[in-house]
């Protein structure tokens, strides 16, 4: 059985004991170099204070003359008996200039030897000096007894130093009551801070404090997903790596304590920072990729700032635009298989009917009508990545009654691209823009389409230009279009306004322009110009482009 270890002592336990532990020793050494300063400076004033009385002793007119009598105990006795009483000394002893006591507390002592030093008085002078006579240590002052030119007495007065020791005690008595209440209101005060300190701390140690600060940065800098802490003024308070990389933030450049508007990310990401209410999986665009950006508020009473995390789903929208296109081959497949079922029925009934030359001439024409529109796409756009979504596109088109044609302009050999263009955002640019001329086109008179796919003479720039018979563009609304969210049309359940952000976006990346014109049928013309010799080192702002 193993037997609990005990759990080490709280970081707000630690600290509430050291400052106990201080507070006490700091009082208690302040106690005691008073209790040392007071006795000094008290065995000084009883010094000065029997100095006092034996001066006043000595200068009375009476003791004068009670030395001058046949028996000087019998009158100074009583007088020095009085002298105690009223200015607070131990004694006061009366002698003759050799000594004998005339007078003393003890009458037994009366006619002894005094017990001191008596040298400088009878020089003249008045000392003081600590010395242990018959009532044991004590501060005394020596006199002289002048009468005239003569010194005919000493006087000595004293306290006792036991009785200097209680004086102290009693100050120092009173200096430990006001440090008890000191060192009392500084507990409670060390309590109440350290309480806090201990909620705040959820009642950790040192030790744990500093593990989950271990396991803290370790998490941040495993986590993959974008992870941005943000304090109430919206200042960027944690960053990690993945949020530096999602954001297009240099690993190097310091960010923490500066503002989200001064990250130079784009305006609508930046709004969404800014908010104060909560964000749910809004998908933003930056440069060069699609967030998704999910923000929550940081509560306790008051505003505390945000958690912001981002995810990247530039891939899978991607991967979605390309299901869009794979789905919508599909579907023009599943039309033209059930257009060619019925020209099969067709050919099938001619030849019942005993009618086989015309059987054969329907068949013809429709394999004539099906290789002219293959034959016409890859004569003019052999690149096969866009030969194969126009194609697409086009029996697409057909489906929903818009026709789909490739302009004679158009020239586009395979092997002209270089690869640091990739196929993936060939098919983002133009299919997105073939399907929103679709959607303008359709439902007009002669709805039409027209794309045109070419590369200048000089092989510098490549030009993907959609123009449709739709109601156009209002040219103070053109830039709106290449807003994230912008749309015309009524949202599904995907969300709608995102199609002509990611073309706007990945022509930037590729460090081209992106412009929108009405064209001669009163419809829109989308016109997408991509250098071809400086697209490998071309990577521009997410604002990039003209309009």
């Amino acid at each position: 059985m193993r037997l609990p270890l005990p759990r080490p002592r709280s970081l707000a336990g630690q600290l509430f004991a050291m400052q106990a532990v201080l507070l006490t020793v700091v009082v208690a050494g302040y106690a005691l170099a008073t209790y040392l300063s007071h006795r000094s400076e008290a065995e000084e004033a009883a010094g000065r204070q029997a100095a006092s009385v034996a001066r006043s002793v000595a200068d009375s007119p009476s003791v004068r003359e009670a030395i001058r009598s046949t028996d000087p105990s019998a009158r100074l006795q009583p007088y020095a008996v009085a002298v105690v009483r009223d200015t607070d000394v131990d004694f006061v002893t009366i002698m003759d200039p050799q000594g004998i006591r005339w007078t003393h507390p003890d009458p037994a002592q009366i006619g002894l030897p005094f017990q001191g030093h008596t040298g400088p008085a009878l020089q003249g002078r008045t000392f003081t000096e600590t010395y242990t006579g018959t009532l044991g240590p004590s501060v005394r002052a020596v006199t002289p007894v002048r009468d005239g030119d003569r010194i005919v007495g000493l006087v000595s007065a004293g306290i006792r130093v036991e009785e200097i020791g209680r004086r102290v005690q009693e100050q120092l008595a009173a200096l430990l009551a006001v440090a008890a209440g000191a060192l009392g209101l500084g507990a409670i005060g060390t309590y109440v801070i350290n309480a806090r300190l201990r909620r705040h701390t959820h009642g950790m140690n040192a030790t744990e404090l500093s593990h989950m600060h271990d396991y803290h940065q370790a998490a941040l800098h495993a986590v993959r997903e974008g992870l941005l802490m943000l304090d109430g003024q919206f200042r960027v308070a944690l960053i990690n790596d993945g949020g530096r990389e999602l954001l297009g933030v240099d690993q190097e450049e310091d960010v923490v304590g500066r503002s989200v508007a001064e990250l130079g990310l784009p305006a609508p990401l930046t709004g969404a920072l800014l908010a104060s209410e909560p964000r749910v999986d809004e998908v933003h665009l930056t440069a060069d990729r699609v967030l998704v950006v999910n923000t929550s508020p940081v509560t306790g009473g008051q505003r505390r700032g945000s958690v912001v995390t981002l995810r990247d789903v530039t891939e899978l929208q991607s991967l979605m635009g390309e299901l869009d296109s794979e789905r919508g081959f599909t579907q023009a497949l599943r039309s033209q298989a059930h257009e060619a079922a019925n020209r099969l029925h067709t050919v099938v009934s001619l030849i019942e009917l005993g009618r086989a030359e015309e059987a054969v001439e329907f068949a013809t024409a429709e394999l004539e009508l099906a290789q002219a529109l293959t034959d016409q796409v890859v004569a003019a756009v052999s690149e096969p990545v866009l030969a194969a979504l126009l194609l697409g596109k086009t029996a697409q088109a057909n489906e929903r009654g818009v026709e789909l044609v490739v302009s004679p302009d158009s020239r586009l050999d395979d092997g002209l691209l270089p690869g640091a263009l990739p196929s993936r955002d060939l098919v983002t640019i133009l299919g997105n823009l073939i399907d929103n001329a679709v959607d303008a086109a359709q439902g007009g008179v002669r709805p039409r389409v027209t794309v045109t796919a070419l590369t200048e003479e000089d092989g510098s720039e490549l030009v993907l230009r959609v123009g449709d018979t739709g109601p156009g563009v209002d040219p103070d609304r053109a830039e709106e279009l290449f807003r994230l969210g912008y749309t015309t049309k009524p949202s599904g359940p995907g969300g709608r306004g995102l199609g002509l952000a990611l073309v706007r976006q990945a022509v930037s990346r590729h460090g081209g322009t992106l412009a929108v014109t009405s064209g001669e049928d009163g419809g829109a013309v989308f016109d997408v110009r991509i250098p071809l010799r400086e697209t490998a080192g071309a990577v521009v702002n997410g604002a990039g482009g003209a309009v």
